[in-house]
């Protein structure tokens, strides 16, 4: 998703973050010992009690039942806390209670598919230049964590291979964007990958781009689509039955034109999931409108405010 801080000087960036409570807090966490919060291998997403759809038509297994949480996506891992779209955040946002990582998927240039949100390393990495134009060899030399803090001196670029990797064995679900346009053979090479891993059960696929899902439908009819919308389509229902979707994934400020398409999808079977939200006020709102899911870079925030709801 295009929800981007805006870019500073690599020398402000890292005073303004390397010393802050938030940094010291992940810091803390990732010394603890893996196995006083982080999910067992085993875990995978149980589907929901049957229930039903405001139409009366069965709903799908990615709405959530009447009376049942929020469901937390974090954005690019705990993002607000350690340098995004990295294993460190990812472990982080696991910690804090989050089972869902959303995080970006492009290929490099000799066709490794990477985790990365820019079209360039140089927002987050020690490097310059685009993703497309350096090897695998290039990328994974690169510091992904030092311009956040010191204290992640050394955090690389994960590929999508180690990311599955990952959550397979410490636990937890992966919300995939694939990023832009991407060739069928570079989707394809992404479907690989999720099959390799035996993750098609706890990997839900999205992008902003059609013809990419068009493709990752045709490649793989299992794996779960959404699609990613600044603003809600004219037909939102017709889009989503047209690309055999199992969420439709709008921005907050989008959906907040007509909230009356959560009804709508709904009706067809179509989850919504909501980003990229922060706050606890439009949490409030998102929740008690019906959405089934929102996308944020405070996912240990937002799990704490569900637990206090439901207290």
């Amino acid at each position: 998703m295009n929800h981007l801080p805006p870019r500073a000087p690599r020398s402000r960036i890292r005073r303004r973050f390397g010393y802050g409570p938030a940094v010291l807090a992940a810091a803390l966490v990732l010394a603890a010992p893996p196995t006083l919060s982080a999910e067992p291998a085993s875990y995978t997403p149980g589907p929901t009690a049957p229930h039903h759809a405001p139409s009366g038509k069965p709903a799908g297994r990615w709405i959530r039942a009447a009376g049942a949480p929020l469901t937390v996506f974090a954005h690019r891992g705990a993002s607000s806390t350690a340098p995004e779209n990295t294993l460190v955040s990812d472990e982080v946002a696991r910690r804090g209670g989050a089972k869902w990582i959303e995080n970006d998927v492009q290929p490099s240039k000799d066709g490794v598919p990477y985790i990365l949100h820019d079209a360039t390393v140089d927002r987050t990495t020690d490097g310059t230049g685009t993703l497309r134009s350096l090897t695998s060899a290039q990328l994974d030399a690169l510091d992904a964590g030092s311009w956040f803090a010191p204290v992640f001196a050394g955090t690389r670029i994960p590929t999508l291979a180690a990311q599955l990797a990952d959550l397979r064995t410490r636990g937890g679900n992966l919300l995939l964007e694939i990023k832009g346009r991407q060739t069928e053979a570079e989707v394809a090479r992404i479907v690989q990958e999720v099959r390799d891993q035996g993750m098609t059960d706890r990997v839900f696929v999205q992008s902003f781009d059609v013809t990419s899902l068009r493709l990752a439908h045709e490649l793989a009819p299992e794996l779960p689509l959404g699609l990613l919308r600044d603003n809600l389509d004219a037909d939102p229902v017709a889009v989503a039955e047209d690309l055999h979707l199992a969420a439709y994934n709008v921005s907050d400020k989008g959906l907040s034109v007509r909230p009356s398409a959560v009804d709508e999808l709904h009706a067809a079977g179509i989850a919504v999931n909501v980003w990229t939200v922060n706050g606890a006020a439009r949490w409030k709102v998102l929740d008690e409108l019906g959405v089934d899911g929102v996308i944020t870079d405070r996912p240990t925030e937002l799990t704490g405010w569900i637990a206090g709801r439901r207290a």
